[in-house]
């Protein structure tokens, strides 16, 4: 009989709990865990296709290094990493430009996929370099910005009360497709079944939430701020503001009131096109909700004034007391935080602000191709892809052809990897010990700990290992008897074991991941090495959290024998447990500061500022793209087989039938999509959900994958070739891919013929 396996899926961020059957190299059935501690047997359609994820022909299984024309030659483990050590030595000894350092570091971790995200921070901390770029500051830095001004704190992360709220706002998302929260169709359905409960759904696409919501508010693509302001002012012309939780909990308000009674409600609404009686009538909802919580993404996060509906989205819960209780938003806590706080630091370079640590993809090359001597010299990629996820294409790889150095740590021969001058080949998140650092939830929160399906391919290795190995000939560890040493502390006293190793870490900080990987690591569990760094994240968060951790473990250890406690419960956890319960009135324990700060001025200044004369469409580029629409088979990019999407092999441009027409074109016809930047073929679709001018192109596809005769094919729509990296926020310089200005053209004879041609060569693999 088949034995059932725990683990996770990691096609969005809720990584909710499976159940897997396996053979060979193969999983084979999935199912939801109903013993998992958050998800509780949830599943999706999208993690029944986690049956693809690392079984596929762009497989690594050899480090390569770049030839002189281009191409790849495989390498030994010890001569790429001999070179490549050699390489940045030479360019670390040499750099004088500044103390940002000469590396660019891109990624940290994919989704699902994060054990390797500490031990590379050892080396960019190695080449004394601060350079970091990831999805996160791809999407969510505006977010990360708004609540360390209101919160205190960068790692201040908002949580939504989805399961007990009477009225469900959603903004900028689709939960039914993109999911984002717990058991989220359960939910939705929930929500439409229920007479005492509400649901309003802000997005410009009848998308299948919206079709569920009691009021769906369709407005023009990228005025969000102009509906959000609208609401505010009107909630406050109503005196629909908590007055008393604003007296205890905030600070602020009259500055917020003060610009809010100047916002000119009628143009602000004629602005998003809405009938007013269907924004009053959220108003009303809003108003009479006993608790309501707010849901957003994308959608807004890169959308148009993408910073400022961070900031307003938030001022709707809080200027009305939805903060902090049963059904309503809140803060979370965190095991280890997923990002950091900076502190107003600026690239010197774009002078875009570092926010959680991170500075904006959109800027990633223009670090490199500056004209300085502090420019960025060295491109470290580790399981990301910025050649097909970074906004402009083009942009980017002009970037990595400038850089001195390029690395890709990964394992798959990306887009990036096809670019770089050596590839490092990781083994899976299925091939070792593996976690997720998205513990967003509230008041109870998880954590899980995945142990390995597979043994690793041969010829991969662990990120903590190819870091390890590369550290060690940078010369930056200690030697063998030293490690060895530290090692019986860790196995006899591990409570002592970085009073002990303090002075090695005086000199080089960084490199504390690796020392407990390679000593603390020695000693725990077969394989499990690399989790060693959660040690550190458990005791830490025993300290700042005693009771609530005692409450969740159902303990009463205290001090190190609580961390060392929950250290071991996450070990022994296959199925992930809960580290932290928490009361609705110690949400406020989660702040750093005594009360919300609602005034962030050069916030109110945007608002202020806001003018619907100015904000018009380029009448060359008078359609809305959605750069990157969720649909029920497309996820991130790990996975590669175009064989897993069944449906939409194509990656089809939706988009209305009269948007069509009026270039010529119907269903089935190929179809040129053409912003500022660039021009992409694809496959037309009728969809009459979407806005008239509205157009949508999904997430997930140009990758060039394996035709399965010896060459390669892109499959589907490469979308960043359209984008345009300089069209981004002004504080977060997070990109407006919902919200592309393109317009629609025939496709040429040539143009349609390659595409055809392409797309019988996918369907091919889809069908076998």
């Amino acid at each position: 009989m088949a034995q059932w396996r725990k683990t996770a899926c990691s096609l969005c961020y809720v990584n909710c709990g499976l159940e897997v059957q396996t053979e060979g190299r193969k999983i084979t059935r999935v199912r939801g865990d109903r013993e998992h501690p958050r998800s509780e047997g949830y599943l999706c359609q999208k993690a029944q296709r986690l049956t693809w994820y690392g079984d596929h022909g762009d497989r690594l299984t050899t480090p390569l290094r770049r030839r002189p024309d281009g191409t790849h030659e495989p390498v030994d483990w010890d001569t790429a990493l001999t070179e490549i050590a050699d390489r940045l030595r030479t360019v670390k000894d040499g750099y004088t430009g500044g103390d940002e350092g000469p590396m660019a570091y891109v990624g940290g971790g994919g989704q699902g996929n994060h054990s390797g995200g500490p031990y590379g921070h050892a080396l960019q901390q190695w080449m004394r370099s601060t350079r970091m770029f990831g999805a996160l500051s791809q999407e969510k830095t505006g977010d990360f910005w708004v609540n360390g001004k209101m919160f205190g704190h960068q790692t201040c992360h908002t949580a939504e009360g989805v399961e007990e709220c009477d009225l469900l706002l959603v903004i900028g998302c689709n939960p039914w497709q993109a999911h984002g929260f717990n058991r989220a169709r359960n939910v939705v359905n929930t929500i439409k079944n229920d007479p005492a409960r509400r649901m309003v759904v802000v997005d410009p696409r009848r998308t299948e939430t919206a079709a569920a919501a009691d009021l769906h508010l369709p407005l023009r693509p990228g005025t969000d701020a102009y509906l959000l302001g609208a609401i505010l002012a009107l909630i406050l012309g109503r005196g629909g503001q908590d007055e008393a939780f604003l007296r205890a909990r905030t600070e602020g308000f009259e500055q917020v009131a003060e610009v809010l009674r100047r916002v000119p409600v009628d143009e602000f609404i004629a602005r998003t096109e809405l009938p007013r009686a269907d924004v009053e009538r959220a108003v009303d909802l809003i108003l009479g909700a006993r608790a309501m919580t707010v849901r957003v993404e994308l959608g807004i996060q890169q959308g148009r004034n993408s910073t400022l509906n961070s900031y307003l989205e938030k001022l709707l819960y809080l200027l009305t007391g939805h903060f902090g209780r049963p059904g309503t938003n809140a803060l979370h806590s965190w095991l280890t935080p997923l990002w950091t706080h900076s502190a107003g630091r600026r690239s010197a370079i774009t002078g875009f602000e570092y926010i959680g640590g991170y500075l904006p993809l959109n800027t990633l090359a223009e670090e490199f191709l500056a004209d300085r001597p502090d420019r960025a010299r060295v491109m470290w990629v580790d399981s990301s892809n910025p050649a097909n996820t970074a906004a402009d294409t083009a942009s980017f790889e002009r970037a990595i052809a400038a850089a001195e150095l390029s690395v890709v740590v990964d394992v798959a021969y990306t887009e990036t990897a096809a670019l770089a001058d050596y590839v490092l080949p990781a083994a899976s998140q299925h091939e070792k010990w593996e976690w997720t650092y998205f513990t967003l939830e509230w008041p109870v929160n998880s954590f899980h700990l995945r142990p390995p399906l597979f043994d690793p391919l041969p010829g991969t290795l662990a990120e903590a290992d190819i870091y390890a190995r590369l550290l060690d000939k940078l010369g930056a560890l200690p030697g063998r008897e030293v490690l060895d040493d530290l090692t019986d502390i860790a196995r006899t006293d591990r409570a002592s074991l970085m009073s002990r190793a303090a002075p090695l870490l005086k000199d080089v900080p960084g490199i504390a991941p690796v020392l407990l990987y390679l000593t603390l690591g020695r000693t725990l569990p077969a394989g499990a090495a690399p989790a060693a760094v959660l040690w550190a994240g458990c005791h830490q968060a025993a300290r700042r959290m005693t009771v609530q951790v005692q409450r969740a473990l159902g303990t009463g250890l205290a001090g190190p024998a609580l961390g060392e406690e929950l250290f071991d419960r996450v070990l022994s956890s296959p199925g992930g447990l809960a580290f932290s319960a928490h009361t609705y009135e110690e949400v406020w324990d989660l702040m750093h500061g005594e009360r919300v700060r609602l005034d962030v001025p050069e916030l109110l200044e945007w608002l202020a500022g806001l003018d619907p004369a100015d904000d018009r469409p380029d009448p060359e580029f008078p359609l809305s793209l959605i750069g990157g629409q969720r649909r029920s088979h497309n996820a991130n990019q790990i996975l590669r087989p175009p064989a897993w999407r069944r449906t939409d092999p194509d990656g089809a441009l939706r988009a209305r039938a009269e948007d069509l027409a009026a270039v010529g074109a119907a269903e089935g016809d190929w179809v040129a999509v053409v912003s500022r930047t660039g021009r992409v073929v694809a496959r037309a679709e009728v969809d009459g959900t979407l806005r008239a001018g509205q157009l949508a192109l999904p997430h997930g596809y140009g990758m060039s994958v394996p035709d399965g005769r010896g060459g390669r094919v892109v499959h589907g729509p490469r979308i960043n070739l359209l984008t345009d990296a300089a069209d981004r926020d002004p504080i977060a310089g997070t990109p407006h891919h919902k919200d592309v200005p393109v317009r629609l053209e025939p496709a040429t004879a040539e143009e349609r013929d390659t595409a055809q041609r392409d797309s019988e060569r996918v369907r091919r693999l889809v069908t076998g």
